[in-house]
């Protein structure tokens, strides 16, 4: 327990709470471990509660009946989420989807326990709309990509932040994975990164895309 407490001593209202808060709060949350590709949460699983990333990246995703996925945001080690706490913010009322990107530890606050933090700590239930406020945000900044900026740009921009994310230029990710976080379609990933690699702007291997003129795409992502 004294680890899993050493985690929520993070979250920003943590400070605000009662010792009674505190000692509930701990004993109703627990570590997670878990690998990469793993479905955390879904419109079919139970409300799951707040989670906070200690290691690892969790991306959340809407997905429609056919199968397609839109990449809303990310959560990075340090972080919290609270859409996967859906039924304490009962103005939730669509369904998201959290997947780890890479292997990943979290530290799990059950649904009941959150709630109940919520409806008898203003602290608490402050946070939680912030942070509401905060993915509704990344929501409508992911949109407004989608909507309004040209494919060559948001996959620029995508090439050059995961290379500043890794400290590499080397990236060691799949046509498949890259459109998934760009929203779009592999074959129209495929084509752009030729078109990118014909330009000398990248190296396109098997499971890896080198980039080797960061300038020009920055350039692109303007």
């Amino acid at each position: 327990m004294a680890e899993t407490t050493a985690y929520l001593e993070k979250l920003p209202f943590w400070a605000e709470l009662t010792d009674e808060e505190r000692r509930y709060a701990e004993r109703n949350s627990a570590i997670r471990h878990a690998p990469k590709d793993t479905l955390l949460y879904s419109r079919d699983c139970a409300c799951m509660g707040l989670v906070y990333v200690i290691k690892g990246s969790v991306r959340i995703y809407l997905l429609s009946p056919e199968g397609r996925e839109i990449t809303l945001f990310h959560v990075g080690a340090g972080e919290p989420c609270v859409l996967s706490a859906s039924c304490v913010v009962r103005q939730i009322d669509f369904d998201t989807h959290m997947v780890t990107e890479e292997d990943s530890e979290l530290v799990i606050m059950n649904a009941e326990a959150f709630g109940r933090l919520t409806d008898a700590n203003i602290h608490a239930r402050c946070f939680l709309f912030e942070h509401s406020t905060e993915s509704f945000s990344a929501v409508m900044r992911t949109m407004e990509k989608l909507l309004f900026t040209r494919f060559d740009s948001r996959l620029a921009s995508f090439l050059v932040s995961e290379c500043e994310r890794t400290g590499s230029c080397e990236l060691n990710t799949t046509q498949g994975r890259i459109a998934e976080q760009v929203n779009s379609a592999r074959e129209v990933v495929a084509r752009m990164l030729k078109q990118f690699s014909d330009r000398g702007i990248v190296r396109i291997q098997r499971g890896r895309i080198t980039v080797l003129d960061i300038e020009a795409l920055r350039e692109l992502a303007q």
